[in-house]
């Protein structure tokens, strides 16, 4: 299944709510994106982990290698008169220099990386003693519940997409970043709810992977219209509260970090 989130571009930005700001506080009481921090977002998107941190007073540095999407991103920032250096690059390979960052972060995005060498990269930029944050914000299927619906049709329509089922929390990160020798490593995660409108939800499941990103325009069309009557039928409520689980892993620069 071949995944372009540039595609959804402009549902992405405008429907996919991006992380709460109750995130940002909870990452400041471990000093992360404090004022003045010099802050690289890898796989930043629409730049939502990005604002968050300059709307705080950091320096942000935000890296992707979708330009449409840094392009919503752009726009996203001018228009709450936010400053954020976005750039075209990989997180394997940010061209930016050695021991520049004091906190490296990732947001929705770890899966997507080969993320060894993003584990190397990110030593690599990191100052002693900097910060690595990786975090999630996913909405959460329990059995009957609007996310499991939905996720039972995304699945009818693109049987390929095996992202669905999940429970927010990503053990296999901490092995990642232990095995690259990243100290001090704590995790976190609550659970909050989101109101969406029926068409909002939509908006937000066009701008998934196994939707918007993934199937053919007419196909993507033909999925909204099953959803839309979905909705109507098993979840008439105008405003729809989605089960979310927000999820960090945060930790220290290798030692070896000069």
């Amino acid at each position: 299944m071949k995944i372009d989130f540039g595609a959804t571009a402009a549902d992405y930005a405008k429907h996919r709510a991006g992380f709460p700001s109750s995130l940002f506080n909870k990452l400041s009481e471990y000093g992360i994106g404090l004022p003045g921090q010099n802050i690289v977002d890898l796989g930043t998107g629409t730049g939502t982990l990005a604002r968050g941190f300059a709307d705080r007073g950091a320096y942000v540095i935000g890296i992707d290698p979708s330009a449409s999407l840094l392009e919503q991103a752009r726009q996203l920032s001018e228009s709450a008169q936010l400053k954020v250096d976005y750039r075209v690059a990989t997180a394997e390979n940010t061209e930016l220099p050695d021991a520049s960052a004091d906190v490296v972060t990732a947001g929705q995005c770890w899966h997507w990386f080969d993320r060894l060498r993003v584990v190397q990269e990110i030593t690599r930029i990191l100052r002693k003693n900097g910060s690595l944050a990786i975090a999630h914000f996913d909405w959460i299927p329990l059995k009957g519940n609007v996310v499991d619906a939905t996720e039972q049709l995304i699945k009818a329509h693109n049987p390929a997409w095996n992202m669905g089922g999940g429970n927010g929390l990503y053990p296999l990160w901490l092995q990642d970043i232990g095995e690259g020798g990243f100290r001090e490593i704590r995790t976190f995660s609550y659970d909050v709810f989101v109101s969406y409108t029926h068409e909002d939800w939509r908006g937000r499941i066009r701008a998934s992977a196994g939707v918007g990103a993934s199937l053919t325009p007419e196909e993507v069309e033909v999925f909204d219209q099953e959803l839309a009557t979905l909705l109507e039928t098993k979840y008439p409520t105008p405003i729809l509260q989605v089960h979310h689980r927000v999820w960090a892993a945060i930790a220290k620069s290798p030692q070896s970090n000069s």
